[in-house]
This record gives C-alpha cells, structure tokens and sequence, in this order.
C-alpha cells in the first residue's frame, strides 16, 4: 500500500488531526471539510481532531496577560479551550452542510481524562463511550484537542502547546483506529527547520525512537508526549499536508535503524541555566512544585549534571519564570542566553558521531557550554546568538 493518505479508501477508521495553521480562515476550514468528506464518502469510519484556528491560542494568551499580569492557571485552561471548541463547531456545520452527519465533542465530551495539572495536564486514560456510539450511527466525530477533564477534581484541563497531536493518538489508541494522520501546513517532517537551512531533506521514514529525540529536544513536528504515547500503545502514524491529499508525507514506523548516521537537527531558541542550591532535595519535583506554586506552568527539564540544570518551554512561560525571585528559593537562575541544538541519530550516537558533531562546531569556533548524548540524539547547549550558525554547520554532516 502506498504511503500516500490518497489510499485512505482501504482502511477502515482513520482519526485525523488538523493544526490550527490549516483551520486558519473559513475557507480553509470548508476546504478541510471537503476532504474529510470525500473521505468519509469511501466508507472510512473518521474522527478528526482540532487545533484552534490559525494564532487563535496566542491571541488568547495575549488577551489574558491584558486583564491580569499572571493569570490564575485554572482560569487560564478555562479560556484557552474555548479556541479548540470554535474550530470543532465550526468544522461540524460545513461537514452538516455537504450532507454528512457530524458532531462535535469537547474533550471532556469525548472522555480524555487527564491528571490534575493546569496548563500542561497529561492523559491518564481514555474512556471514549460517546465517540464509539457516533462512530456506529456512522457520524463524523470532531474532537477539540488539546483538552480533557481531571476526574479527580472535575476540572477542565489543557495539555500544553502542541496538546491537540496528544488528543489525536489517545484517540486512535482507545479505537483502535488503523492510523492516527497528523495533517499540517507543511508536506513532511524534515531534516531541519527549511526556514533556517534551505537545503533541509523531507523524511520519508522515521521511528519512534527517532521522533521522540526529535520532539524532546525541540523539532515543532510533534507533541512530544504524544510521539511517546503512540510509541507505548504502538499507534501508527502518519505526518504530512492537511492542504495536498497526494504529499508523501513521513511514515513513522516501528523498526530498528542498522546504520549509524544523522538525521535531523533541531534546536530550542530559549533555554535557562539553573544551579541548586540545596542538593538534599530532589531537584526536580522542587523546581516544578515552586513554580506551579507561583502560576506558572513548569518548563521542560532539559538536562542536569551535579547541581546544575537546564529547561526550556514556551517563550511566555519563560518570560514569567525570568521575572521571578529566585532569593527565597532552593534555586538559583544562572543564565537565560542559551540555546540547545541537536542531532537526532539514526540510532544510539556512537562516540566517532559524537565526536565528529562536536569537532565540527568547534572548528567553527563556537563555544559548546554545555553537551550531554542521549538516545538518538547529540545534544548541545551554546549561546543563542550562534543557533542558526550552529543548526546550518551540522546540518552539513548529514
């Protein structure tokens, strides 16, 4: 079977995610409709799960910041789900006004039950009765990701920046669905951001493992609890044009890779140094704990070594972090000037690949704070002012 989502006519149930860059307007949103349609029409059981329309999500960020300088998290989660129920209903009337039967669920509509985290709460289960209900009366089911219900406290939750791709396979791994597409406005996942290396290669396969690297250390391509998500429920998944029904895309499949070699780079803009002070405690719970205690979202915890750390996350998150006063904490904020840029392996870096990454930053003069090998990937902290010079000379090694 070709891996062009054109033979979607063979499978059975399909759950598709659009991104809010393909939902952007009205017209685009009849547009996704019509192909959701055509491929309901072949007799495709489908569910489709969405993004809020174009920066609808940042718009609400923004409006919130205007009306309280650090809004309450529950408050915030409250209206930041609003931007994914728009889309959903949106999406439902132009698939009832080309004659198909649709119907929108919220998250906690269609069972996504998370844990009690505000703005960045995981899926602890799937309990997706109503959706199996619409799906046999031969419904078209929209989903709006990125949300879901805690039934411990009964509170909407959000699952932070990219949440809606988590939706999506939570979905397909409770159906069972034959595969879960992630439709974008790009055609594929590529070997780096075509913004910043003009030569940067589409990617026909990848695996798990790859993806997951890639999604960890910065690649926008994929939530990254998502990738580990469909990775442990084994979900089949598919990346390409939500506007190009004939884009190969990227298959992401499950097997090993036998050579050693790069494939991808990808970066995070922001990183922040951090130093604890008292290393008796676990630094991690500590730092996550008073963060949230302060409303704000915890950030990704990078990397450590002895009592030293790095984090990332979304810029707003980090531009309130750097606000704090760190002066009656267990920690210490040392820098906010860094950047990581990776390399994602084919499979688990040998030291020659470590080694030739690292040799062809320094012969270039860069100045490598900080570099740590995980699975899959080379990993390296340096000045922000020198990410697209860094991203652009290992690039060149693929």
């Amino acid at each position: 079977m070709s891996n062009s989502p054109t033979t979607n006519s063979k499978l059975n149930l399909i759950v598709q995610k659009y991104g809010g860059a393909t939902l952007a307007t009205p017209a685009q949103i009849k547009q996704v409709a019509k192909r959701i349609h055509t491929l309901h029409q072949s007799g495709t059981k489908v569910v489709v799960v969405v993004s809020a329309m174009g920066q609808t999500t940042n718009q609400l960020i923004d409006l919130a910041r205007q009306v309280s300088p650090n809004p309450h998290l529950r408050e915030l989660d409250m209206l930041l789900t609003t931007g994914e129920r728009v889309s959903m209903s949106l999406l439902s009337m132009a698939l009832n006004d080309l004659g198909c039967s649709a119907i929108s669920f919220t998250g906690s509509q269609a069972g996504i039950l998370t844990d009690e985290a505000h703005v960045n709460a995981s899926i602890i289960d799937v309990k997706g009765f109503r959706v199996e209900e619409a799906l046999k009366e031969n419904k078209i089911v929209i989903l709006a990701g990125f949300q879901g219900v805690s039934p411990v406290t009964k509170e909407i939750t959000t699952l932070g920046r990219g949440g809606s791709d988590t939706s999506a396979v939570a979905m397909a791994g409770f159906l069972k669905a034959d595969r879960c597409e992630i439709l974008k406005d790009v055609d594929a996942i590529y070997s780096a951001d075509p913004k910043v290396v003009k030569n940067a290669k589409p990617l026909k396969e990848l695996n798990y493992a790859q993806l997951e690297q890639m999604t960890k250390w910065g690649a926008k391509v994929l939530h990254a609890k998502s990738v580990e998500m469909a990775r442990a429920k084994n979900v089949k998944l598919f990346i390409g044009s939500a506007a190009d029904e004939t884009s190969p895309g990227t298959i992401i499949l499950n097997k090993d890779e036998p050579q050693q070699k790069f494939v991808s780079v990808n970066s995070y803009s922001h990183v922040f140094k951090f130093r604890q002070k008292n290393k008796s405690a676990s630094y991690k719970d500590g730092f996550c704990t008073y963060i949230n205690s302060q409303q704000i979202s915890a950030p990704d915890i990078l990397f450590n070594e002895e009592n030293e750390f790095y984090v990332s996350g979304p810029k707003e998150n980090l531009d309130l972090i750097q606000k704090l006063d760190f002066k009656n904490s267990n920690f210490e904020l040392l820098t906010t000037d860094l950047c990581s840029v990776s390399m994602t392996c084919a499979q688990t870096p040998n030291l020659d690949l470590a080694e030739k990454a690292k040799q062809a930053l320094l012969e270039k003069k860069l100045k490598i704070h900080q570099h740590v090998t995980t699975e899959n990937n080379i990993n390296f902290f340096l000045s922000q002012k020198e990410k697209t010079d860094a991203i652009q000379i290992l690039h060149s090694l693929i």
